[in-house]
């Protein structure tokens, strides 16, 4: 049997949990280590550069943020998916704004989780199918598809992965509306109508980031009971 080389890093401090999804992804082929704590988490990622992280919030010595935050400020861009028990918004909004790629929400299952696992390594790097192309501008922007990076104001704006996936998705569609359910599948690559809120939570970070005015956004716009249009 072939084996799948791509190597996954669990941070989680519930040994039974750990066990279980270390398990399930090593008969999946992934090459798996595991982290019981924050700081081994943060160091683990450091010196081993995992192809994805699952990242549980509530973890002893540093919290899962803090692991989140001190990946993404020393550069490392691995998609992230996060792990959380409460299911409030505002954890996964913090969580989003700190550089996560995805959430689940405990108790979840095993078929779910896996299906989020495949989805963001294949749309990692240049799996995402949307690294080349020419530049995009609209009002104090620019967008360079191929180093994936965006300018407002003579300034590069940081933008998690996603979030550069999703104004990309919103951009080729050359003011046309695009559902929910469509950008979900496109950037995340989900085939069911699950976590619809992860795509109105990008929207807002990308408005924050990038609209003069967020609240009276001119360019990442809604439409009512469809989802988001760009207009340039």
């Amino acid at each position: 049997m072939e084996t799948n080389t791509r190597s996954v890093l669990i941070v989680e401090d519930n040994e039974n949990l750990a066990y279980g999804l270390r398990n399930n992804l090593e008969i999946e082929g992934y090459a798996v280590s595991v982290a019981g704590d924050g700081p081994s988490g943060l160091e683990a990622a450091r010196d081993r550069a995992p192809d994805l992280v699952i990242l549980d919030l509530m973890l002893p010595g540093m919290d899962g943020y803090r692991v989140l935050k001190g990946l993404r400020d020393q550069g490392l861009d691995m998609p992230v998916l996060i792990l959380t028990a409460k299911g409030e918004e505002a954890d996964k909004v913090l969580g989003f704004r700190l550089g996560a790629d995805d959430y689940v929400t405990k108790p979840f299952g095993v078929l779910e989780l896996l299906a989020r696992v495949e989805a963001l390594l294949r749309r990692s790097g240049n799996g995402t199918g949307q690294a080349s192309g020419s530049v995009e501008r609209f009002g104090t922007v620019e967008i360079d598809p191929g180093s994936r990076t965006v300018i407002k104001d003579g300034t590069e704006v940081a933008l998690t992965p996603k979030e550069f996936d999703l104004l990309v998705a919103l951009v080729s569609r050359r003011g046309q509306a695009a559902s929910r359910l469509a950008l979900l599948r496109e950037v995340w690559g989900h085939r069911a109508a699950v976590a619809t809120r992860t795509v109105d939570t990008h929207v807002s970070e990308l408005r924050r980031k990038l609209e003069d005015e967020p609240a009276s956004p001119q360019h990442i716009l809604t439409v009512h009971k469809v989802g988001y249009r760009f207009r340039s």
